[in-house]
């Protein structure tokens, strides 16, 4: 019985250990502008446990630091979606897409024809 109690231990212990507090991920958002990165980055910061987010306007690449043990992935995407952006995993609903400046409709191919160089 001791055995199975202290092997019990141990496995809650390194299943705890095993989650990284600097874990980096990287996933595309959909977005075409400054105020998009601006939308895009604050909700993932806002989500409790990220530590660091970067978007990139023109790879439209997310680069995070976040703790594992206080959120997912999954989870930042949808605080992601919630303000209207899609990732490959989550679309935004329509009524978050439709939420955001008329200039971020990233949808839209004439929008983002404007925005390119």
């Amino acid at each position: 019985m001791k055995n199975l109690v202290l092997a019990l231990t141990l496995l809650v212990t390194s299943i705890t250990f095993a989650q990284n507090k600097n874990a980096k991920a990287s996933f595309e958002v959909d977005g075409v502008c400054m105020m998009c990165k601006d939308r895009i980055e604050k909700a993932a910061i806002k989500s409790k446990g990220v530590k660091s987010a970067i978007w990139n306007v023109e790879t439209h690449e997310l680069k995070l630091i976040y703790d594992e043990t206080k959120i997912d992935l999954k989870t930042i995407q949808q605080n992601i979606a919630d303000v209207g952006h899609d990732t490959k995993e989550i679309k935004a609903t329509d009524e978050a897409y439709n939420s955001v400046h008329p200039c971020c409709m990233y949808r839209d191919d004439e929008v983002k024809d404007d925005h390119k160089e």
